[in-house]
């Protein structure tokens, strides 16, 4: 299992990786906490859905932008920036919550205001962990082990968050997420890095670089095969979250704890596929992973709508995570090796527009549609789509296998592989 933890070999990834997952188990609390909000005091699909798009619209309109940010400035600073407006938001929700004066309106604002800082904290946080972990090689496992950091805290944060709701209410899980950035924050501040240099490209034009690295994603094929499929899933992905307090209220007559139990059994499943990435050797074959994955999410989500009872819905959002954490940590994996490094950071900001970015359309979409024909429907539709999505990627994956295969003969990726 040694080679499982390979990155955690640098000092700077270890820092990194204890902040974060003490960071991430307060944000899984304020997500469950926000859903169970919205619900309780509207009973609204529909403002589910709204608020879920204003929390992610925001990264499909400045991404590009966002990832000129993360090239041209020390990406410490800005996640010292980031991190630290977060932690200023979930405190301004506790307050509002707690002293009983929260609104849906407040909620909104602070969604919109929460997404556009993540639009920079995403790509910036995506393109800073080639810089800590220092060699390529060991990318593939950072990224997994990043994924396995993000799941942790969905199955630790949820479930606290069920709990905490149930007993005094869904402002201390706001209050509990703000004090949790100091973990983040303190870790920023003990790494050690070079100073932060600016290329001589870095002086072009925003708008030619943002043209530069659309140009870049759109023709390398194999990204760009990759990326929309990413769009297509995160469309569905949009729709499923924001169907789970309502099954967890309407299908499965259960309160809150459930309904973080629901976040945690998705983080089971994606937890034994980032386990599994996590020992792997190489890239090779990711590719085809990717597509068992796609499939394997959509089935979840039919399956899941399908569920009569609590634990056959658990089970299937267990199928679901491990499709989801597949998919994503892998296309993840395949673009940051494949990336020019001068152009990391705009491909990763557009890396999170497909990953982010569709997911508010898909979130604003699954509410209406939720509102006419009921979420269990809407989850069969929502997983037709992603099928439709799973099949197109089929019909192209042989011929972004025979550009990537060069590609990886010449970094040596193959050879290391076989031997």
């Amino acid at each position: 299992m040694g080679g499982a933890f390979r990155a955690l070999h640098y000092r700077n990834y270890r820092l990194f990786f204890g902040g974060q997952t003490l960071s991430l188990i307060g944000s899984w609390m304020e997500t469950v906490a926000m859903g169970w909000l919205v619900w309780r005091l509207t009973g609204s699909s529909l403002l589910l859905g709204t608020v879920a798009f204003c929390s992610q619209i925001p990264a499909f309109i400045m991404s590009p932008v966002a990832g000129i940010t993360a090239e041209k400035y020390d990406k410490r600073k800005i996640l010292y920036t980031t991190q630290s407006l977060m932690a200023l938001e979930a405190f301004i929700l506790a307050t509002l919550t707690l002293t009983k004066v929260i609104q849906p309106w407040h909620i909104i604002l602070t969604s919109i205001f929460v997404g556009i800082v993540n639009s920079f904290d995403m790509p910036t946080r995506q393109a800073f962990v080639i810089t800590i972990v220092e060699e390529k090689k060991v990318l593939g496992n950072a990224i997994a082990l990043n994924s396995a950091q993000f799941n942790i805290a969905r199955l630790i944060g949820p479930a606290i968050a069920g709990v905490t709701v149930a007993a005094i209410g869904e402002g201390y899980c706001f209050l509990i997420n703000g004090i949790s950035f100091a973990a983040v924050l303190g870790a920023l501040a003990f790494m050690r890095l070079a100073p932060h240099t600016i290329s001589e490209d870095q002086h072009e034009s925003p708008f030619e670089r943002v043209k530069e690295g659309a140009s870049y994603a759109w023709h390398n094929k194999p990204i760009s095969y990759l990326l929309q499929l990413m769009a297509i899933t995160s469309l569905v992905s949009g729709a499923y979250s924001v169907m789970l307090p309502i099954l967890t209220s309407r299908v499965f007559h259960k309160g809150s704890e459930v309904f973080g139990l629901m976040y945690s059994a998705v983080a089971v499943g994606a937890l034994v596929a980032v386990s599994i990435l996590a020992v792997r050797p190489s890239v090779r074959g990711l590719g085809r992973w990717i597509l068992y994955a796609s499939l394997t999410f959509n089935l979840g989500l039919i399956g899941l709508a399908q569920s009569p009872v609590l634990w056959a819905g658990l089970a299937c959002l267990v199928i679901v995570g491990f499709g989801s954490m597949m998919h994503m940590a892998s296309t993840n994996t395949i673009i940051q090796t494949l990336v020019d490094d001068r152009l990391r950071g705009r491909v990763m900001a557009f890396y999170m527009m497909s990953f982010v970015g569709t997911m508010p359309i898909g979130s604003f979409v699954g509410g209406v549609i939720a509102g006419h024909i009921g979420s269990q429907h809407t989850l069969i539709v929502a997983a037709c789509v992603g099928l439709l999505g799973s099949a197109l990627y089929l019909v192209r994956y042989p011929r972004m296998r025979t550009i990537m295969r060069p590609i990886y003969d010449e970094m040596g990726i193959l050879e290391r592989a076989s031997g």
